[in-house]
């Protein structure tokens, strides 16, 4: 495992995280789920990414129980606050109610004391910046959290938002948004204003919900229990792919992975991370074997002909508007 820093902060963070979005807690059975987050851990993962909503907060639950007996100080744990948890009016959102109260909530799941990064996982066009910048500060004070940031958030949000940060004093770190050799939204806008304030991403879907791993065939179905299968599991986002001219293009990488010895989902992955600005690529799993696997794409260096291959095949299908922001991404809560 190869290690960087987080934007310019002092947190190391393992190039690659792993992440339990869319299995633990709902689409896999615990044993299974402890079973991938432990071949994290043998593979050298550090970094751990999750959110109280996801399968409705059990994903904390099942990562606390997984980590518990893991020397606390040799892993960073992130976590994400935003979308709703209960039924009341005020279990969703960034004021100062709801966050105050959710961080508590993970941190119960959790079963620690603090988390590494707190993030915000959606933009709040409902509550003031300031609220929700100086609930933040307050949660850093409290030592509930090391360092906070945010998640698909637009380069002027986070621009505001780390003004209001260093009013604050509050250590503002990370941006976690999509990205891929598919997705390349955030290159326009987000990533030249994180390299300039000292931000840096860790990035979700580096394998674009599995599209870029080459199981899915032009003209072919669907594998059965496939991501694009599943409508709890981010169909919605492997569908702006599953188109012909996409999908034959993804075919044309496998020689190119070929030839540097490595799998389609690691060529995936080493992708994002030859962005100097990402400091983890996120990972999922449903087997054991997969993290295995996605994890040796750390420390991998792509040759500059082989990215200009890359860009070559895919740059006509690849989605790089930065004008398709979080509120106009399909439904789903990564």
């Amino acid at each position: 495992m190869e290690f960087r820093h987080l934007g310019r902060s002092g947190l190391v963070v393992s190039e690659i995280a792993y992440g339990n979005w869319l299995t633990h807690g709902s689409q896999v059975a615990e044993e299974t789920a402890v079973a991938c987050i432990r071949a994290a851990l043998d593979a050298g993962v550090t970094t751990f990414d999750t959110a109280d909503v996801y399968a409705e907060t059990r994903a904390e639950s099942v990562l606390g129980r997984a980590l518990k007996g893991e020397r606390r100080e040799g892993v960073e744990i992130l976590t994400k606050v935003y979308w709703p948890t209960g039924p009341g009016r005020n279990d969703s959102g960034l004021g100062r109610k709801h966050v105050l109260e959710a961080v508590d909530g993970s941190l119960r799941r959790l079963q620690t004391h603090y988390v590494d990064v707190y993030q915000a996982h959606r933009y709040d066009h409902s509550t003031p910046l300031e609220e929700t910048m100086e609930a933040f500060a307050d949660v850093v004070r409290a030592g509930k959290a090391l360092y906070i940031g945010v998640s698909e958030w637009t380069a002027d949000q986070i621009r505001d938002a780390h003004a209001l940060a260093r009013e604050l004093r509050v250590p503002f770190v990370s941006s976690q948004p999509q990205y891929s050799a598919l997705w390349r939204v955030i290159e326009a806008e987000v990533v030249p204003v994180c390299e300039e304030l000292g931000i840096g991403q860790v990035v979700w879907s580096p394998v674009a919900q599995g599209v870029l791993t080459g199981k899915y065939l032009p003209g072919v179905e669907p594998p059965s229990g496939s991501r694009a299968t599943d409508e709890k599991g981010g169909a919605d986002y492997v569908a702006r792919w599953m188109r012909p001219d996409v999908l034959e293009r993804v075919q044309r990488l496998r020689p190119l992975a070929e030839g540097a010895g490595l799998s389609m989902a690691q060529l995936a992955v080493a992708w994002v991370l030859q962005n100097r600005n990402v400091a983890a690529a996120i990972i999922g799993a449903s087997r054991p074997e997969q993290v295995a696997e996605n994890a040796a794409a750390a420390g991998v260096r792509l040759d500059p002909g082989l990215l200009e291959a890359m860009d070559e095949i895919l740059a006509p299908v690849a989605t790089t508007d930065p004008a398709l922001t979080a509120d106009r991404s399909p439904t789903g809560r990564p």
